[in-house]
């Protein structure tokens, strides 16, 4: 089995693809550090962007992961961390 990443890249397309961009946001700016609710992604666009992340990527998301990772990059790294134990021997 190859491993696959997550990357910053990945998260901005699920996100656009399942609840847009609010107005007045940019995400191809530096947004890493920047809070979801600040990106204008509430409970809904989140629990939208974790099924799609589900279903791509094959993994099983927590119900608190995105209470657990507030930004983007905390985020990206949980999931990678996820994809990294199923190819853990």
């Amino acid at each position: 089995m190859s491993e696959r990443t997550f990357t910053i890249e990945d998260l901005k397309r699920i996100l656009l693809e399942g609840a847009g961009a609010e107005e007045g946001v940019d995400l191809d700016g530096d947004i890493l550090d920047t809070e979801f609710e600040e990106l204008g992604y509430e409970s809904l666009a989140l629990l939208e962007t974790g099924g799609r992340i589900e279903r791509e990527y094959g993994i099983s998301l927590d119900d608190d992961v995105f209470t657990d990772n507030r930004t983007p990059r905390t985020l990206v790294t949980a999931i990678n961390t996820q994809l990294e134990a199923l190819v853990a021997p």
